[in-house]
């Protein structure tokens, strides 16, 4: 993915949707970007003409269609609000696709592990299991990647972890498990699945069928659910890959106000990421929860 090419172009909103109380889903006509986007990868889309908001706003490509591209998004500030009004026929500027996207690849080996061999000619991939953890609107990039992962076409057990606070904030149960996936789910408060934090769910599974040559977990959310997500990987020795969410004025690299730390010096979310492997990042001068 690295110096492909990036579209800057008028999309056409083709549905604009509630898909829950806070959370929206747009349905744009973007045929170049489609064709080029990678799970994981992002769009940075100018919401208005106006002034406010002055700057464009980064969302997840959270899947494609065909020549079209899907954005699910949670109106949380003006930026959202106004994209949560735009009609079907009006167009929007967008840019993409963006930033690095989950690493399934490196040569003929999966996420450097041994125990994931796959067929450069087939495309099928010998590995048994991948652990999907999503927090709130995480879920958004994970939808692409559990799709591309059912059209390995291999034996790959896909496992989906969803964690909210309440019931009404869980998203895109039926779209996982149309993806073949198995979805589980923890809210804090109890009302839906079990009880407690999405990373306590992720550390109970692997716990029970704790296999590291065999299993890869992918993560996207809040930063202190990242940082669990990255402590227990380790604590397993699982090595894992993870979406940072970041504000990103500029979204291609320039204005260097989205860089974190790693053990290779800073980087940039939006140029280097937004996906990053846990033992890339240097949680002690880049801590999540702060």
């Amino acid at each position: 993915m690295p110096g492909q090419k990036a579209f800057n172009i008028k999309a056409k909103v083709i549905s604009n949707k509630k898909a829950g109380d806070r959370y929206w889903h747009c349905l744009l006509g973007a045929s170049g970007i489609a064709h080029r986007a990678a799970a994981g990868q992002f769009v940075e889309i100018k919401l208005s003409d106006d002034f406010q908001p002055l700057l464009r706003r980064p969302f997840s490509i959270h899947n494609v269609s065909g020549p079209d591209i899907e954005i699910l998004y949670e109106v949380v500030g003006r930026g959202t609000e106004i994209f949560s009004q735009k009609k079907i026929g009006e167009h929007l500027d967008v840019i993409g696709p963006l930033g690095n996207g989950f690493d399934l690849f490196s040569g003929s080996r999966v996420l450097g592990f041994s125990g994931h061999q796959i067929n450069s000619r087939t495309r099928e991939l010998k590995s048994s299991r991948a652990i999907l953890v999503a927090g709130g609107i995480g879920v958004a990039p994970l939808v692409f990647l559990a799709k591309k992962l059912e059209t390995l076409k291999t034996k790959l057990e896909t496992i989906v972890l969803i964690g909210a606070r309440t019931k009404g904030e869980i998203l895109c149960v039926e779209e996982f498990k149309k993806a073949g996936c198995s979805v589980k789910i923890s809210t804090d408060d109890g009302s839906a699945g079990t009880k407690g934090r999405v990373t306590n769910l992720l550390e109970n599974v692997l716990r029970k069928t704790h296999d590291p040559d065999c299993t890869m977990v992918f993560a996207c959310g809040p930063k202190p659910m990242l940082k669990g997500v990255a402590t227990i990987s380790k604590k397993f020795e699982i090595p894992a890959q993870l979406s940072l969410e970041s504000h990103m004025a500029c979204g291609i690299g320039a204005c260097l106000g989205c860089v974190v730390d790693t053990i290779d010096g800073y980087k940039r979310v939006c140029k280097e990421g937004p996906v990053f492997s846990t033992a890339e990042l240097t949680w002690e001068s880049n801590d999540p929860a702060s």
